[in-house]
């Protein structure tokens, strides 16, 4: 199955399971022509949510589904390699077990820190792959040189370790991504502070999520939503930017359950966030801020599987407000709306906001399985001698050779 599109694969796992198109359809709260589509290929799973369900019900890995490991970008072989490196770096313990680096300079430790945050953010993930070992090699020395009381050293050992878990969590490395992602809520609680309390556990969230594991991540999501939510002041603008972020992943999470009353709600908390910072920012590498807050209300309704709402919701967001370098997240809207104008078959408009997306985050579209299912929907569906842009980006993307 290796050249198959994520419908043939689902139609060949569900006659090994036994299952009807209408049984499946039925247990994944969609109409048997639905599936029969999908199957097809006429059209795509809409959402990811669907994907990760199928996934469960067929009992097989997402990546059995998407037929491209989840950690590597199509053709990307040095990756790999990189994320060996990682793990090798992750596995050292050297608080327990010591080890022979030297002190680092803490505040070139957290100006390394940032700059692999920025490089993330951009979208450049071989950047920040080839300098996480020797960051938190150099985290886990400065917090075992450091003493018990040396805030500063925690606080640089967190920075290193979200960074990591960003990093592992978005290239599909779970378990690695979760690792890192706790480490930095065991340090955060050692630095005594509130907003790097809230970014780590953004990141426990958000391994918890890659993981398929949603009411753990919703639960944590919402108790240090709600535990950070009064401390929330104008006057600390990287505690508000964190509580911030935390509702909106909360809102997303919501949508995934299709609740979207609740959804809507966590927005409005985020958006009243969004208001007491009073303009967009990049506080904690949140990029929160009022069009952060209008991007995920185009996250939501494409999670939501609501074409229409998301189209809606694209056109009150400015690009051009966002922080400069916050490129994954431009790339991020141009990727919903390709989803929804294809599921319109509108796929001239489609190729646009794809090839958009590309421009931005090269890396991004490349690391997006939903990116390349649409490219696959709308390569079946295109008319002999039309879509040669939308086959030049297929095979950028390695949807074709």
């Amino acid at each position: 199955m290796a050249d198959d599109s994520i419908g043939k694969r689902i139609a060949t796992y569900r006659r090994r399971r036994g299952l009807s198109q209408a049984a499946l359809a039925g247990l994944v709260g969609r109409s048997e022509s639905w599936l029969s589509q999908v199957e097809r290929g006429v059209r795509s799973v809409d959402r990811m949510s669907v994907l990760l369900d199928l996934s469960r019900i067929l009992h097989v890995e997402v990546q059995a589904l998407t037929g491209a490991p989840w950690q590597l970008a199509p053709n990307g072989g040095p990756r790999a390699e990189g994320i060996e490196n990682v793990r090798s770096a992750l596995n050292q313990y050297t608080g327990l077990l010591g080890g022979d680096t030297p002190p680092p300079n803490l505040a070139e430790l957290r100006g390394e820190a940032s700059a692999s945050h920025f490089d993330y953010q951009a979208a450049k993930y071989a950047n920040v792959i080839r300098a996480i070992p020797q960051l938190v090699t150099d985290a886990d020395s400065a917090l075992t040189n450091a003493g018990s009381d040396d805030r500063e050293a925690a606080l640089s050992y967190v920075d290193a370790y979200v960074v990591a878990s960003k990093l592992l969590t978005k290239l599909g490395v779970g378990e690695l991504g979760a690792v890192a992602a706790d480490r930095a809520a065991m340090a955060a609680g050692r630095a005594d502070s509130p907003a790097a309390q809230g970014m780590a556990i953004y990141q426990v969230v958000t391994a918890l999520l890659r993981s398929d594991q949603v009411d753990q991540a919703e639960q944590l999501a919402m108790r240090m939503a709600q535990q950070l939510r009064p401390l929330a002041r104008s006057d600390d603008p990287a505690l508000v930017s964190v509580t911030g972020a935390l509702w909106l992943i909360a809102a997303v999470i919501a949508a995934r359950r299709t609740d979207r009353w609740e959804a809507d709600r966590r927005l409005a908390e985020a958006s009243i966030l969004a208001g007491l910072l009073g303009h967009d920012a990049n506080y904690a590498w949140t990029a929160f801020g009022p069009t952060n807050v209008a991007i995920h209300r185009v996250s939501v309704a494409a999670e939501l599987g609501d074409p229409a709402a998301a189209l809606d919701a694209a056109a009150e967001v400015d690009l051009d407000a966002l922080p400069a370098g916050l490129l994954s997240r431009r790339a991020q809207v141009n990727l919903d709306l390709a989803w929804a104008q294809a599921q319109r078959r509108r796929d001239a408009e489609a190729t646009l906001n794809l090839l958009a997306a590309e421009k931005a985050a090269p890396e991004a579209v490349a690391q997006n399985v939903m990116a390349r299912e649409i490219m696959r929907e709308m390569l079946a569906r295109a008319k002999r001698g039309n879509g040669n842009a939308l086959q030049a980006l297929a095979t950028r993307a390695g949807v074709l050779d």
